[in-house]
């Protein structure tokens, strides 16, 4: 939501401030130069891009738009979570979560927190780690090692759209220029007319270098930059997941490993001590 003000905001501040300067607002209005611009961005980005690449930007930019931040809510769903997992493996033992981490879907611990549940990849996170533990007796530091390495995998690959994103923003004023350039070869094909005509053709051609740097600082280059903190804080999810189950296999208490995933949280999203006992105290009870 704060996108699509911001979006508001920069283009009522640019184009409030051309008419505040007397500027004619038919003067923007250059839908060719906008075409050599978007087209031109878009064969850019086609080339640069394997397909799952290109469809996977997409994809992700609409949470630009939608919202899919984690925030307080999120990080206390899967600690909530997280206990539930961890004292019922405590109370039963660890093959008591097999039917869980098998089939996720039908898990009613799961199902119960409806967001964590919708984020497939972070389900599959929790579950196959919980499989290692299942399947293996590994030593514990042996599975914060192959923790970290799928923290480190994942993080780079949601660190490939926000890149993406920021190379087409980069090349925006480049080719803003290219459209001025077009603009200026047409605009000598004018040289005989009246001052005002050239005048007109020049104006047109200078809107393509301000499209192309408006779309790059005042857009696309923020986009990514929002696409860059989304990551981040998934990437913060999955560390809170690792903490705990790491702790976990080091023999603490299920909310001593909950307590372990909380301290995972930066900033305003952490939770405090209160609200994460208090939360399971009930999922106990």
């Amino acid at each position: 939501m704060l996108a699509i003000v911001g979006i508001v905001v920069v283009l009522g501040a640019v184009i409030g401030g051309f008419l505040l300067e007397g500027g004619n607002l038919h003067v923007l209005f250059q839908p060719v130069e906008l075409l050599i611009i978007g087209g031109a961005a878009l064969g850019a980005f086609l080339i640069a891009s394997p397909k799952s690449i290109f469809f996977g930007t997409i994809r992700n930019l609409k949470h630009v738009f939608t919202g899919g931040e984690h925030d307080k809510a999120s990080f206390l769903e899967v600690l909530y979570l997280l206990f539930e997992f961890l004292s019922l493996a405590r109370r039963e033992g660890m093959l008591a979560l097999e039917a869980h981490v098998n089939k996720p879907e039908q898990s009613p611990v799961i199902q119960r927190y409806g967001h964590f549940a919708k984020d497939r990849e972070m389900v599959d996170f929790l579950c196959d780690n919980i499989k290692v533990l299942l399947a293996s007796n590994m030593e514990p530091h042996q599975f914060d090692d192959l923790m970290d390495l799928d923290i480190e995998t994942q993080g780079k690959h949601e660190q490939v759209s926000p890149s993406t994103v920021n190379t087409i923003a980069d090349s925006m004023p480049g080719l803003g220029i290219v459209a001025a350039v077009l603009g200026v070869v047409l605009t000598m094909g004018k040289i005989s007319e009246p001052p005002e005509v050239l005048g007109h053709s020049i104006g047109a051609a200078l809107v393509g270098t301000f499209l192309g740097i408006l779309l790059c600082y005042g857009f696309l280059g923020p986009m990514a930059k929002h696409l860059e903190h989304l990551a981040h804080e998934r990437e913060v999810m999955r560390t809170v997941i690792k903490s705990s189950l790491s702790m976990y296999a080091k023999g603490m208490a299920p909310f001593v490993a909950v307590e372990a995933g909380r301290r995972a949280v930066p900033g305003d999203h952490r939770p405090s001590f209160s609200e994460v006992e208090e939360g399971c105290k009930r999922a106990k009870g």
